[in-house]
């Protein structure tokens, strides 16, 4: 009977997903789906990171929308990450603009999503008025981007802390100097935000240190052997103040890559809506193209990552300690 009710409760929420019409969502909903082998750590900060999402609903925006909800009530998730290229194909045009409603307030309507938001820019949030996105901020109790590069501390158990800092990479990105299509990404002296990375880094005591990006440093996916200049600027910093992970989007899939003689975890959740093809490299921990989410369990020795698709399947799970 158990098995019957599950089986009818998901062809209910895809019909109803199918058809662009909102889910309500009650208890026994969240019951009926929960998502197996999904689990959290003890005394844990618990998150989601998604990215590259923002297509009014379609491709599979609306069904990974819906298992993102489904992961937030089941592991109590206190945040989201967006890593960037929120709005397709050339970002909003304002804090007015339609598309704030049709890619993200209607579409991310799950209560449990309407936890915070804490995003970064993408190379087409800067097709439109990158600023606006700043601004929204100030319009939304979720949305949370009160600059172009910040950083946010969370607390753990006995006082120990999680640093996080928000990249805005577009800038930093060698290859958008020379290209006319991103020449908005070029208003701002990168070399400060490098600077302000360096501080952030070495004035933290925190247990963890996480950095977020939208350009991903290691890509098993599209964009393989195009990363090199980035990761030149960026991958030294990383190192030398013990960045645990880097967290980035930019590719549609969802990865983890672990170059040799590094302890800087590569993370990539870029599968929020559509998903492309990847291959696997000589880093490449994980890979796989489908659109989805990374769902993310921090306590003060462990960080566990899990790679959840658009049909609420966990495809991957991994542990990352602190000494390793």
């Amino acid at each position: 009977m158990f098995k019957l009710s599950f089986i009818m409760a998901a062809l209910l929420c895809s019909s109803a997903l199918s058809a662009g019409e909102p889910v309500i969502y009650k208890d026994a909903l969240y019951q009926q789906q929960k998502i197996a082998k999904l689990t959290t750590l003890p005394n844990s900060l618990n998150f989601m990171v998604i990215g590259d999402w923002g297509h009014n609903g379609h491709f599979y925006q609306k069904e990974v929308a819906h298992q993102l909800e489904i992961a937030m009530y089941q592991t109590d998730a206190d945040f989201v990450v967006s890593t960037g290229d929120n709005f397709y194909p050339n970002g909003v045009a304002s804090v007015n603009d339609p598309l704030w409603q049709s890619a993200f307030e209607n579409i991310y309507h799950g209560p449990h999503t309407f936890e915070d938001w804490y995003v970064v820019l993408g190379n087409h949030d800067y097709l439109g008025n990158a600023q606006a996105q700043i601004d929204y901020t100030a319009k939304s109790q979720r949305w949370q981007l009160p600059a172009r590069y910040y950083s946010k501390t969370f607390a753990l158990e006995n006082n120990e802390q999680v640093l996080m800092v928000f990249l805005d990479t577009n800038p930093i990105q060698p290859e958008y100097k020379t290209r006319e299509k991103y020449r908005s990404t070029q208003s701002q002296n990168y070399q400060t935000q490098l600077a302000w990375l360096e501080t952030q880094l070495a004035g933290s005591n925190a247990k963890w240190k996480i950095v977020v990006g939208h350009h991903p440093l290691y890509s098993s996916g599209k964009r393989f052997g195009r990363n090199q200049g980035l990761r030149d600027i960026l991958e030294p910093i990383l190192e030398r103040h013990n960045v645990h992970v880097y967290i980035a989007g930019h590719e549609h899939d969802l990865q983890y890559n672990q170059p040799k003689n590094s302890k800087v975890a590569h993370f990539v959740s870029g599968g929020g809506s559509e998903a492309r093809f990847v291959k696997q490299r000589e880093f490449t921990r994980y890979a796989e193209a489908t659109p989805g989410f990374l769902s993310i369990s921090i306590n003060g020795e462990t960080l566990t990552m899990s790679a959840i698709n658009h049909l609420g399947e966990v495809r991957f799970s991994t542990e990352k300690h602190l000494d390793k």
